[in-house]
């Protein structure tokens, strides 16, 4: 016998591959979900040659259907998902690369919607076939938790929007309070002060040393009043974002005494009253921070209407900020920021200096009537059923 003869008889050889399918059978049985091959063939058509047994339990059709037909399979994706699936099985067969998808399913025997994944490797043949092997699972379950999840963050933002709503307009409420009745009262009180002086004995300086006293002490009360009135809601509010933001930044720079200046692309910026506050609030809450932390000596405001969004970015030439602060704990202020950011449909970020510091920059997409009610339409409740 030549060397390196196979020695084995077809026997053996049968009885090897016996073995080995039977190894085999022996993991599919154990695989939770549908391992399967799945062919693209050059002229378009599909086949799956090899279903396991969980084909059944996952799809609700078993092998042989799908070897009859294969089309079903794609049948079953609903109507939403299949320009998802395409993409991804031709992005696969194009590069050769492994194919990850999920999507959802209508069950017709079951009147379900099932969320499938499903993971494969290409190879391409020499007919010019791609053939894919992989597994598909259930993945409804982690799914729906996700969408749980996200819905459950949407309406915790949508409660914190509403708080902060509510709190402005309280603010709103106790700063006119404190202008109108508390102010005018003391105001009353002065000229009432100013009158009773006019009338002391000239020949009693005890008196009027008291007298001045009050009046000061009204003096000062009426300029506490301003201030809780302005820390409470900004007057300057009334007259548009840019106001407000150019008065917030002269004050900061009087108070904090780092030199700041304020830029705007226009002079007045149209938006509602609740949209302009949050920007507001966010512009003033940076600018705390920076007095607090950034050691910074010069601080730069910038809000811009574009045709499609506005952007307020907030420059400092400070120490900087470290990853690990954005996303400790006790960060507060930047989470308040951001979720404001985000009630208004904008995001937040935050970057290095070129020179050293932090920009915060907030950009928020204005929302035109027509898409403001096919938004509304959109998040009308979706009725369930097949595709």
């Amino acid at each position: 016998m030549a060397e390196g003869e196979d020695l084995r008889t077809p026997q053996a050889t049968a009885a090897a591959l016996a073995q080995v399918q039977s190894r085999f059978n022996a993991i599919v049985s154990n695989t939770p979900g549908l391992v399967y091959q799945f062919c693209l063939h050059a002229d378009g058509s599909a086949a799956f040659p090899y279903l396991s047994d969980g084909c059944q339990a996952l799809l609700g059709l078993g092998p042989a259907q799908l070897h009859a037909r294969p089309e079903l399979f794609y049948q079953l994706i609903l109507a939403d998902d299949r320009a998802s699936y395409l993409e991804s099985m031709l992005a696969s067969k194009n590069a050769l690369w492994s194919w990850n998808w999920e999507g959802r399913i209508w069950i017709d025997a079951w009147k379900d919607v099932k969320w499938i994944n499903l993971r494969s490797t290409p190879r391409a043949l020499a007919d010019g076939t791609v053939q894919w092997e992989g597994i598909m699972t259930n993945i409804t379950e982690s799914r729906l938790e996700q969408i749980e999840v996200r819905q459950s963050r949407a309406r915790l933002a949508e409660l914190t929007a509403h708080i902060d709503k509510v709190k402005e307009h309280e603010r709103t409420r106790l700063a006119r309070e404190l202008h109108d009745d508390l102010g005018g009262n003391l105001t009353a009180i002065k000229m009432a002060l100013a009158m009773l002086a006019r009338r002391l004995p000239p020949d009693d300086p005890l008196l009027q040393e008291k007298a001045d006293y009050v009046d000061a002490l009204v003096d000062r009360s009426i300029d506490a009043v301003h201030r809780i009135s302005l820390d409470l809601r900004p007057s300057m509010l009334d007259l548009g974002l840019v106001a407000a933001l150019d008065w917030q930044v002269k004050e900061f720079a009087r108070q904090a005494g780092i030199e700041c200046q304020f830029i705007s692309n226009r002079q007045h910026i149209e938006l509602e009253l609740d949209q302009a506050t949050s920007l507001f609030r966010i512009a003033q809450e940076a600018l705390t921070n920076i007095a607090k932390h950034a050691q910074a000596s010069k601080v730069s405001v910038r809000l811009a209407r574009q045709r499609q969004h506005i952007s307020l970015s907030i420059a400092d030439n400070g120490v900087g900020m470290r990853l690990s602060d954005r996303a400790k704990p006790q960060s507060f202020g930047i989470r308040g920021m951001a979720e404001r950011a985000s009630a208004l449909g904008g995001t937040l970020s935050l970057a290095d200096g070129p020179g050293g510091g932090t920009i915060l920059s907030i950009k928020i997409r204005l929302t035109t009537p027509r898409e403001a009610i096919i938004a509304a339409a959109a998040s009308a409740p979706a009725q369930s059923g097949p595709p």
